[in-house]
């Protein structure tokens, strides 16, 4: 099945400073690619070479075996970008149109206004919408010539919960059709749900690329919620906690590699718990450790 992208070696420097720092990049048919990393890690940049905005200062970038700023390649990729707009004084429907008319391809327009919520919009002026219908138009927008790579920046800032969970299920339809999506987010629990792997940024740098589950299983640690008597820093003391903090009044919430062992000390100590809750490590406390561990 052919390769939809590759990134080898890219590097981007402005004025000195190395935006990119030789990042090594494949995407494959059918998976989801979770981009994350801090703000200034060098994702927006990345982006915007591999849709062909920018040109690396070193490496290559290459999407469906061409440069991304070919004609043919284009033809086949949608973007959502934070910045996209529309006309403002065509309405939503012309608009899609428009967009639909630039494509050898097209998604037809009553499944992109249902799949983003703006059918009832359809003959709305697009100056006339709100910020977060703006940001559903651009999804439409980037779908429009239904792509084989799908490239998503915060796709879901703007949407309420009900549309958020409808756009992840719609995600993953695409990408069971063979589509490479790449999902650029702030919303680590979002990316947990929806991503097949995950690559984290740190200063340009890629310091990790694997699967969301293993990149979740590097950090043994627990999340450890109760409530009692004991103080924070006796708490504190127990081995295997590496962090704690109050909640308030008697509640804390813990950092743990040891979760039985804490308990056993807690109970061996004659300490009464209630409103326990222990939680496995989630790909937000993996971010933080790798993160850590990279500036360290």
């Amino acid at each position: 099945m052919e390769e939809i992208a590759r990134c080898t070696g890219v590097t981007r420097t402005f004025r000195g400073a190395i935006a990119v720092d030789s990042v090594d990049l494949t995407l494959d048919p059918g998976e989801i690619v979770a981009l994350l990393g801090p703000n200034g890690a060098g994702k927006s940049t990345l982006l915007d070479m591999l849709l062909g905005l920018r040109d690396p200062t070193a490496g290559t970038v290459r999407v469906f075996g061409m440069p991304p700023t070919a004609r043919r390649a284009r033809a086949r990729v949608g973007a959502m970008l934070q910045d996209t707009t529309g006309p403002v004084g065509l309405t939503v429907a012309e608009t899609v149109r428009l967009t639909q008319h630039l494509y050898p391809v097209n998604t037809p327009m009553a499944e992109l206004l249902a799949l983003v919520e703006l059918a009832a919009k359809a003959d709305r002026r697009v100056g006339e919408l709100s910020g977060g219908e703006r940001g559903r138009l651009s999804l439409a927008l980037a779908l429009a010539g239904a792509p084989e790579l799908l490239v998503l920046d915060e796709p879901t800032a703007a949407m309420d919960v009900a549309g958020r969970r409808r756009l992840l299920r719609a995600i993953r339809e695409l990408a069971g059709q063979n589509r490479a999506i790449v999902l650029a987010t702030h919303d680590l629990r979002e990316a947990q749900a929806v991503a097949d792997r995950v690559v984290v940024l740190h200063h340009g740098r890629k310091i990790a690329d694997a699967p969301t589950r293993d990149i979740v299983r590097r950090v043994d640690v627990s999340t450890v919620r109760f409530t009692t008597g004991a103080s924070m820093d006796w708490i504190a003391s127990v081995p295997g906690v590496t962090q704690v903090s109050r909640l308030h009044d008697d509640r804390f919430e813990l950092l743990a590699t040891d979760v039985e062992g804490l308990l056993r000390t807690l109970f061996t100590a004659g300490h009464h718990l209630t409103e326990l809750t222990v939680a496995d490590a989630d790909l937000e406390s993996a971010f933080v450790a790798l993160t850590r561990e990279d500036a360290a």
